[in-house]
This record gives structure tokens, C-alpha cells and sequence, in this order.
């Protein structure tokens, strides 16, 4: 039963009375329906509609945290800040608590909080305790295997902050936008795409037979390119390509390659948007 440190993780605390209505008012995600011990998927937006922080939103006693990349966490209370205006609301970075990973029912008496990943069933739960409480038996990298093997995306490393729409990064798939609250910033963008099914870009779980090239490796169907590869574990890994280009491909026959290695692609097990086959059109 492992539990990981996950040091390139660090908190945000969002506290006070109007903590609810400011991040309702910003955030992708619905936080008035939060569970008390779930952690869940939210993002904050360009007006345009683009991802500048990917977190996992759970609550405090007085409010929120936002579990989010820790070279992220000075950036993400400053934006927030901007969002602020009168409401009573105290926002900071809180460099004292180490963020840990649990999967497979594991747990530590350690942890002050432990908030189950709404993400996915298999994912686990995240711990939160002061610096140097853990006593962790897996590494960082067993829980980034233990991610990619769900095609769990994560923002760094997947997709490229201020670049992705949520659609493309499967926030739509993974419960971390809500159609039907109130508007946020870069709503209108991500409600079209939703409504008209303009998403052309997905994060796709892909694997390589032949061991995984570089993250950022373009994907080439002959001489076109259809994306990106993400973050990789061994032969398994995740890759942003485009929807139409990848039919074409199939219909062709085309072997798909990344950094010259052959990859095969596929939709996660938990998604379900329209995947192209290989005559080209849409699969369900």
C-alpha cells in the first residue's frame, strides 16, 4: 500500500468568509458541491480560455486548498489575488505542508488530511501533514507511473500551461470543469467547445512497443505531424494529438512514430469522447 512525497506539489490556502463565492466566481470547477473529504480537479483560466494552473481543490475548516505544481503556487496566490477585489478573503502559498500521494487504500496516522482523488477511482487519495511527518515507501516517480498508467494528464507535463484548452487536457472527462454553475473566467470559450464539439485536440493514452521517446516529441503520421508526446513510464505514456489528423492517418494506414519510434494511440478507459477509426469518421 504506497504512499509517495510529492515534492513538486505545494499548497495554496483560499480561507475567510467569502472564500466559497471568490472561488466559484473564478475557478472551473464547482466547489459549493465539494465533498468534505474529496479533492478535486478544478483550473483557472485566461479569459480566452486557455489553462494557466491545474490544482486539486479540497476543503479547510475556513476554506480551501489547492494542491497545485509547487513552481506554480506563488503564481497561482498572486493571480488570485487579482480576482480578490473587496471580498473577505485571505490568500497564500503554505510552504509548511509536504504533499504526499496514497494509492491502493494506503494511509499514515501522519497525515493531518487525507482527501480521496476524485479523478479517477484507482488514483487514490492525497495526505497533507507538516514538513517531514511522512514516512513514504514509494518514490515520486512510482506515483507518476502509477498516473500515466491511468492517463491521468497532469499540466507541465502533459500539456503546456497557458496553451491547452480544458477539453484537450480532459478536464471535461475528469470532473474538473461544471457545465451547468455559474460563469468563471474563459467560460464562454470552454461552454461553446463543449455545446459545439469544436474539442479537434485530446490527450490520448498511447504506448511504445519499442521503449517511449522524449516528452515533447512531435507525432508523425509520413511527414505530418499530429502532436505531441507528454509525460512517459516505461512503454506507456500520453500524447496530444489532433483528432482529424489522426483519422487521416488511420484510414491511410500509416504507422504513427514519435522520435522515430512506433506508438500506438487509443482513448482512456474512463473518457468518452468521440474517437476517429480507421475509415476516418468518429467512433463513439
Amino acid at each position: 500500500m504506497p504512499i509517495a512525497l510529492l515534492p513538486d506539489r505545494a499548497l495554496v490556502t483560499v480561507t475567510g468568509p467569502d472564500a466559497t463565492s471568490l472561488l466559484q466566481g473564478v475557478l472551473t470547477c464547482n466547489v459549493e458541491t465539494l465533498g468534505a473529504d474529496e479533492a478535486r480537479l478544478g483550473a483557472l483560466l485566461t479569459p480566452q480560455g486557455k489553462i494557466l494552473f491545474d490544482f486539486l481543490v479540497s476543503r479547510l475548516p475556513d476554506g480551501f486548498r489547492l494542491d497545485v505544481a509547487a513552481d506554480k503556487a506563488a503564481d497561482l496566490a498572486k493571480r488570485l489575488t487579482l480576482y480578490k477585489l473587496r471580498a473577505k478573503a485571505e490568500i497564500a502559498a503554505d510552504p509548511t505542508v509536504a504533499v504526499a500521494a496514497a494509492w491502493d487504500g494506503a494511509t499514515t496516522a501522519a497525515a493531518t488530511a487525507r482527501v480521496v482523488d476524485s479523478r479517477h477511482p484507482d488514483l487514490g487519495a492525497r495526505l497533507y501533514a507538516a514538513e517531514g511527518a511522512f514516512s513514504a515507501d514509494a518514490s515520486e516517480g512510482d506515483y507518476h507511473t502509477h498516473r500515466i498508467a491511468l492517463a491521468i494528464p497532469e499540466g507541465g507535463r502533459d500539456f503546456a500551461y497557458g496553451d491547452a484548452f480544458p477539453h484537450e487536457a480532459l478536464m471535461d472527462q475528469l470532473g474538473g470543469v461544471d457545465f451547468r454553475k455559474g460563469c468563471y473566467v474563459g467560460q464562454e470559450v470552454v461552454s461553446r467547445m463543449q455545446h459545439r464539439g469544436t474539442a479537434r485536440t485530446r490527450l490520448l493514452a498511447a504506448a511504445f512497443p519499442e521503449g517511449a521517446p522524449s516528452p515533447g516529441s512531435e507525432v508523425q503520421a509520413g511527414q505530418k505531424v499530429l502532436g505531441v508526446t507528454g509525460s512517459t513510464a516505461g512503454q506507456t505514456g500520453l500524447a496530444m494529438l489532433r483528432l482529424d489528423r489522426l483519422g487521416d492517418a488511420l484510414a491511410a494506414g500509416e504507422i504513427l512514430r514519435a522520435g522515430g519510434k512506433p506508438l500506438a494511440v487509443g482513448r482512456p478507459a474512463y473518457a468518452t469522447f468521440p474517437m476517429p477509426d480507421a475509415g476516418g469518421e468518429a467512433a463513439g
